[in-house]
């Protein structure tokens, strides 16, 4: 079962997260426990909370492990995707966007391994939508044959505009993320021509990349994810493709 049995992990150790990071599988060990889990903070995992054993418990009571395998399973055999671990936990209560914008959920991919960050609220159909968009990435990374060092901000707002993409082939525009009604279609056209289009290549190690792409320094907030999902939708429609058939097509072939 590539799903990680996190909840053990968190029934014995719930109040001590560096201990449950040590358990997690990290290429570089390098790298310090304390910086790995303030990493995942910042990408919505759980502080510890006085309480917060009563969310673990309702996370299991609503079989939230079990749904995720058995979707993770579906999407290996939809999409030829790999197999990595997954790891399930509580997310961050105190982190206000991702209460009060995402209902609690966020997630969190690599080419090698997927988080997914829950709240005891998140349905079924939630959190089936949150790991289509995560694992949707796994399979982005495997199939277009790019080193990650080289991508470009064109690559990323690629990856994140298929990943609504096959949400919303999943699911339907119900379970899209909620920034993806910000803007209008002709906005959205606009954005690409005007601020977009011109900084595509942009390398991911940029500190410009992330203001592009999350719409910072006065930017149209979250312009990045928007106008992918924007340039991916376009072609899904002009090509009446699928997700899967889309997954390995090259940046070039979304924004030219």
């Amino acid at each position: 079962m590539t799903v990680v049995r996190t909840d053990k992990w968190l029934l014995d150790l719930y109040d001590k997260p560096l201990e449950i990071c040590e358990r997690i599988k990290f290429s570089s060990s390098d790298i310090p426990i304390e910086e790995i889990y303030e990493y995942l903070i910042m990408n919505g995992m759980y502080r510890p909370l006085r309480g917060g054993e009563d969310v673990v418990q309702k996370l299991i009571d609503n079989n939230v492990w079990k749904t995720v395998y058995l979707e993770e399973k579906k999407l290996k055999h939809l999409w030829d995707g790999p197999s990595i671990p997954i790891y399930i936990f509580p997310s961050d209560s105190k982190n206000s966007q991702i209460s009060n914008e995402y209902n609690g959920k966020s997630g969190l991919a690599f080419k090698d391994k997927l988080f997914i960050f829950l709240s005891k609220q998140n349905t079924v159909k939630e959190i089936r939508a949150l790991f289509t968009h995560e694992y949707n990435h796994v399979c982005r990374l495997k199939k277009y044959k790019k080193n990650e060092m080289e991508y470009t901000l064109g690559d990323s707002i690629i990856l994140e505009g298929l990943a609504e993409c096959a949400v919303k082939e999943r699911f339907g525009e119900e379970y899209l993320a909620p920034y993806l009604r910000y803007y209008t279609e002709p906005q959205l056209a606009e954005m690409w021509d005007t601020i977009i289009r011109p900084n595509v290549s942009i390398k991911k190690s940029s500190r410009e990349h992330n203001q592009y792409l999350y719409g910072q320094k006065l930017l149209p907030k979250m312009i990045g994810y928007c106008v992918g999902y924007h340039l991916v939708n376009k072609l899904m429609t002009e090509q009446r493709a699928s997700i899967k058939e889309l997954l390995g097509f090259s940046t070039v072939e979304f924004i030219k």
